[in-house]
């Protein structure tokens, strides 16, 4: 699908992110020239459905002239100025105004980056920062979940539990320990309920906090739904108790909204969902719908006391990036928050969403290949498995979910492959009939993997 030479000039120059080198060098990119609402266009003119926004990403759909006017006009009145040492602009004021009403109370505090991996890897430094100021310099390790991604810096790469993220790059560090992944379906064990699972999981939670002593265990990390490692929902109950036990040996509680956030879940951040009260958040992506790179990491009032608290002994807060609390980000971010509200876009996911698993369900939920169809708001995962029965998972060197993700490509459909499951999170704009469409083109790609299977 190259156009006007790319292709060469890519495999030469472009080192690619979540690429294979080998597959690159030998092969042409898919070169998108264009997009508008839930459609993507290649380079040879075909159209695709985007049913990922992106990378979780495009909450408002594509093409939105309103943010792309407020960076023009934010970029010729000031395209960029620093927030060292005081600085600030009309814009990024205004943002981490507008997110301090829109987080879960008491989050009143935005420290902004430019990605969610910078937001995560901030989040590290200032738990870590706030144990010191309160004095109790041990407690430095870090709870996460296998199956968690965080990011791709050192930090968030160790937060994240995925191992291919960790292999040949001397990950992950010291003082980060990975839980069990709260996925039922695949971690429960036989005959064991989902309410038995939670519970099991829990005890696992208190006896790691006990064992490794709760004067260590600084922080517990989760995503309030896991988007990477394969669309999972909690289960009822698992995040009260999260909670409970963390409060109770005095650890924090921090919430990686980067793909939950922004009404990817039909509430305006994944912890309203499942009333988590956490102590730190991060959010990225849907905070400008990706038009502009814009994260933050979001302090509670408590912790950031602590921090002005110490201040003065500590001296300068030495952290921070050089296109920290950006103008034109700022801009982006403040447009597209007036469509989520104005669209009623935070909420919608709520409404269309169940309708859409349902229909994935009646569609695929009985195939031979598929394991499990489950989702949350507007995100969805498609598992597939070599035995419905015994959930047996296919062959890892087979790739099958990418041999999937590129039949449903035929097919006029983008989805992602996570290993064997197969994710859906398209713009919060999409409408019913296009919902409709993804399905029976994902339905289409299915039955003719099955053939190739055969």
């Amino acid at each position: 699908m190259a156009a006007h030479g790319l292709g060469d000039d890519d495999r030469r120059h472009v080192f690619h992110p979540y690429t294979s080198i080998a597959e690159q060098r030998s092969g042409d990119p898919f070169v998108v020239a264009e997009a508008e609402g839930v459609f993507v266009r290649g380079a040879d003119g075909r159209e695709y459905l985007d049913a990922m926004a992106g990378l979780w990403c495009v909450n408002a759909g594509y093409g939105r002239a309103e943010i792309a006017d407020a960076m023009a006009e934010q970029a010729r009145r000031l395209a960029y100025y620093h927030a060292f040492l005081g600085t600030v602009n009309e814009p990024g004021v205004r943002l981490a105004t507008r997110l301090a009403g829109l987080t879960p109370p008491g989050l009143d505090h935005a420290f902004f980056c430019n990605s969610g991996s910078e937001a995560n890897d901030t989040l590290i430094k200032l738990i870590w920062y706030y144990w010191n100021l309160r004095e109790q310099p041990r407690k430095k390790k870090l709870l996460s979940r296998h199956g968690g991604y965080h990011g791709v810096t050192l930090g968030a790469t160790s937060l994240s539990g995925l191992p291919a993220m960790h292999a040949r790059f001397d990950a992950p560090l010291d003082r980060f320990l990975h839980l069990t992944k709260p996925h039922h379906y695949r971690e429960g064990r036989a005959d064991e309920s989902e309410a038995e699972f939670t519970a099991r999981l829990l005890r696992e939670l208190e006896e790691t906090i006990v064992r490794e002593g709760p004067d260590t265990v600084a922080a517990f990390i989760g995503e309030p739904l896991m988007g990477a490692g394969g669309v999972i929902p909690p289960p009822d109950g698992y995040w009260a108790g999260v909670q409970e036990v963390c409060r109770r040996h005095d650890v924090l509680v921090a919430a990686d909204e980067v793909i939950c956030g922004f009404g990817r879940l039909g509430h305006a951040f994944g912890s309203d969902r499942y009333d988590i009260a956490p102590d730190l958040m991060t959010v990225a992506k849907g905070i400008t719908s990706a038009y502009f790179p814009v994260s933050a990491a979001v302090v509670s009032d408590a912790v950031f006391d602590v921090l002005a608290g110490g201040s003065a002994e500590a001296g300068v807060f030495s952290h921070g990036h050089t296109t920290s609390l950006h103008p034109v980000g700022a801009a982006a971010a403040l447009a597209n928050l007036d469509l989520l509200e104005g669209e009623g876009l935070l909420t919608r996911a709520a409404e269309v969403g169940p309708p859409f698993l349902q229909k994935l369900r009646d569609a695929v939920g009985d195939h031979p290949l598929v394991g499990e169809v489950r989702g949350e708001g507007l995100i969805a995962g498609v598992e597939l498995v070599a035995d419905r029965t015994t959930r047996t998972s296919l062959p890892a060197e087979a790739r099958t979910g990418l041999q999937l993700h590129r039949l449903l490509l035929e097919e006029g459909l983008i989805c992602r492959a996570l290993g064997d499951t197969l994710a859906f999170s398209p713009p919060l704009v999409i409408g019913e009939d296009e919902l409709a469409e993804a399905v029976s083109r994902f339905a289409r790609g299915l039955a003719r993997l099955s053939e190739a299977l055969d």
